[in-house]
């Protein structure tokens, strides 16, 4: 059984994901340069991936997913800042072109072996779930805690069948307070079509 914990304050991972795997593998001290094949068989009942991206540079390097012409068309700032905060995940946050109070952070989740299927597995712990396909791949709104109201909006998106990748809004000002997801989900089409681009 896979468990999961995110909790998301002002854009940020306040608590990292917990996870654990029964099938008795450790799965704890490695850095993988990228996610398994697609050919391998995903845990839980969530969609899976047209075809798996390459995630070398994602997880290396998160900040490389979001190109020039991707940061105008969310509004974002280049370049994003690299979060080294935990040793468990590493991820990148950008600014918003018109407010420092308004921004989108992304967490690659290694360690979450069955990709999306895994969040899929633990929709019951989450206040809202709301599947949505990003550019073709599967993607689904969803937290254990509601922060849309307050701007926030926490976005996975499966890029293979073992990775996903959390997108997370923090809007404090502007129109797009009163919907961070469609920030999130335009971010996430953004990125996918960068993933696609260096496949």
């Amino acid at each position: 059984m896979i468990s999961r914990t995110v909790r998301i304050a002002a854009g940020t991972v306040a608590a990292l994901a917990a996870l654990t795997a029964c099938s008795g593998g450790s799965g704890g001290g490695t850095s993988p340069s990228s996610a398994a094949p697609a050919s391998s068989p995903a845990a839980g009942s969530g969609p899976r991936v047209p075809a798996a991206l390459p995630t070398d540079a994602l997880l290396s390097d998160p900040c490389s997913v979001l190109t020039a012409d991707g940061a105008t068309q969310v509004g974002l700032a280049l370049p994003g800042k690299k979060d080294t905060g935990s040793s468990q995940l590493t991820g990148c946050m950008w600014k918003s072109t018109r407010s420092d109070q308004n921004s989108v952070s992304i967490y690659p989740l290694p360690q979450n072996k069955g990709g999306i299927s895994d969040i899929y597995s633990q929709k019951d712990q989450d206040v809202y779930f709301q599947p949505v396909s990003i550019d073709g791949y599967p993607g689904v709104f969803a937290d254990v805690h509601d922060g849309r109201p307050s701007g926030s909006c926490t976005l996975w998106v499966g890029v293979t069948d073992q990775l996903a990748v959390s997108v997370i809004s923090a809007i404090g000002v502007g129109d797009n307070k009163n919907n961070p997801c469609a920030i999130s989900q335009k971010f996430g089409t953004a990125m996918i079509g960068q993933l696609k681009g260096a496949a």
